[in-house]
């Protein structure tokens, strides 16, 4: 194997291509894979920020659920004490009327009884005005005899 012109040419001609294609073709496909690299480059970044923002979101949203649930709790808590609140009002109403019925039925009882008692003294008195006449046979006059009387009733 002897090395002639055509391995020669041959040679020539493919440094000529490596030349051409390293100055006009290997230029923009080598811009094309870094533009692609740094498109992907660029996505990933855009996911790992989208992640991170994500979660941010996640996180208020869940802050403001707890909020929600927190201010809802409080609410219905408020709401249940001033029902209950309500109630012992209520309760505290009836138990006042209801003293003040009971209050205003032993007025009248013990106006009843001091009438009662009253009209018993003067039946009373009028008893002994007639026991005492026939006791004397003789008629006792309540118009003489009143401050009499009236001290008997006082002692009955």
């Amino acid at each position: 194997m002897s090395i002639n012109a055509t391995l020669i040419a041959q040679l020539i001609v493919f440094l000529i291509l490596v030349g051409f294609t390293m100055k006009f073709v290997w230029p923009p496909i080598v811009k094309a894979l870094d533009e692609r690299a740094q498109k992907i480059s660029d996505g990933l970044s855009a996911a790992d920020k989208a992640k991170t923002e994500l979660a941010n979101a996640n996180k208020r949203v869940e802050a403001q659920l707890s909020s929600a649930r927190n201010d809802a709790a409080q609410r219905l808590a408020d709401a249940e004490r001033l029902a209950q609140s309500m109630v012992e009002e209520a309760k505290g109403r009836a138990s006042e009327e209801g003293a003040k019925i009971v209050a205003a039925a032993r007025a009248e009882a013990q106006q009843e009884s001091l009438k009662a008692r009253e009209t018993l003294r003067e039946q009373v008195a009028a008893l002994a005005v007639k026991g005492a006449e026939q006791i004397l046979k003789r008629e006792v006059n309540p118009g003489v005899h009143a401050e009499l009387l009236s001290r008997l009733k006082t002692e009955l």
